[in-house]
């Protein structure tokens, strides 16, 4: 009983969680995707500290420190924990790096050889730094803000992990679906426990809420959204609450369009975030009340500031004022954003519609 009374004066102290609950409130709780990064001096100056990004993610007093700058920054309702996609391959044994201004590199996994090589199960251990960045975050938030942990959604990870590098449109692994659709299949089925095994973790270290970011789900036609995007997310949500049974998570299918409607009502998350392409009055129009709608700002609409940032905000405003709503980018913000913007945003959103 004590441990369910906490629970609940969380819940009642924090507006984020508040509406992922289904209450609409005005003003609408606000975070930014990527709200930790480079457009931030001091996340700059901690940056420098470490030779790769893969162990800055893997050094939990710094990933803390990164994860806390903008809520001492700016007060946004929410804490994203900071860390990366791919700690998912590496924890499966794949070799993964990020090369300065040319972003990841893995093994590339185009055989049944090559899928061996990974492990069977996640090797927690070697997660065992992000689940302390976890615990340090949770224990420096203040008292009103929520902590959101994340995975990436199967299909966006394997595109990573098949061609070994980002790609503008996830050809190499789209080929190789279409070409091997059965080994495919395997490497998603292990994301798909490795996501599960990492998202309990996750809450069992501290956090809240999770998000699960496919951002290439727009790329795949209907039969392999289907089979690559929505089925693994499913799984995943199912699979998650046999662990958790009230985990909260939010779903982020970047680029699928009126998809979204089938993938709100058959993948069973709480929250839906949309991209910038999306209209909100279509949005709001389109889902029920008890799902909760997170977004969409466009990041290049907060680069920009002046009338076009407050013109947008406000639409936004007024189309989910009226159901729960959580402010949000349509993507990540932008590392050239300038810090006067986002705390023009903050003002914007603070007033409310």
């Amino acid at each position: 009983m004590e441990g369910r009374a906490h629970l609940q004066a969380d819940l009642r102290a924090k507006p984020f969680l508040r509406v992922l609950e289904g209450e609409t409130q005005n003003p609408p709780p606000i975070w930014l995707m990527r709200q930790a990064g480079r457009y931030l001096p001091e996340y700059r100056e901690i940056r420098a500290k470490v030779p790769s990004f893969l162990e800055f993610c893997y050094a939990p007093a710094l990933a803390a420190e990164a994860t806390l700058q903008p809520i001492r920054r700016f007060g946004f309702d929410a804490a994203i924990l900071f860390s990366d996609i791919l700690v998912v391959p590496d924890a499966l044994g794949q070799k993964v790096s990020f090369e300065t201004n040319a972003g990841p590199r893995l093994e590339p996994i185009l055989s049944d050889q090559d899928f061996a090589k990974l492990n069977d199960a996640l090797d927690l251990a070697r997660l065992s730094p992000v689940f302390e960045t976890i615990e340090r975050v949770k224990a420096s938030l203040p008292a009103e803000t929520a902590l959101i942990g994340f995975c990436g959604a199967p299909w966006t990870v394997a595109s990573y992990m098949i061609a070994g590098r980002g790609t503008p449109d996830q050809a190499p692994a789209r080929l190789f679906a279409y070409r091997q659709p059965d080994l495919f299949q395997r490497v998603i089925d292990r994301l798909v426990a490795a996501s599960i095994d990492y998202l309990a973790r996750q809450i069992d270290a501290g956090v809240e809420a999770v998000q699960i970011f496919d951002s290439w789900a727009g790329v795949l036609p209907a039969a392999e959204f289907e089979r690559w995007c929505l089925a693994p997310v499913q799984a995943i949500v199912a699979g998650l609450r046999l662990k958790h049974e009230n985990a909260r998570v939010i779903g982020f299918p970047k680029g699928i369009g009126p998809r979204l409607e089938g993938y709100a009502s058959r993948t069973g998350v709480n929250a839906l975030g949309l991209d910038s392409s999306i209209d909100p009055v279509w949005a709001a129009r389109s889902f029920g009340k008890t799902l909760v709608l997170q977004g969409n700002l466009d990041p290049l609409a907060l680069v920009a500031g002046g009338a076009a940032l407050d013109e947008a905000v406000k639409s936004i405003l007024r189309a989910f004022r009226d159901r729960p709503h959580i402010f949000n980018l349509g993507h990540g913000i932008l590392p050239e954003t300038p810090i006067r913007n986002v705390e023009r945003l903050l003002d914007l959103v603070r007033r409310g519609s």
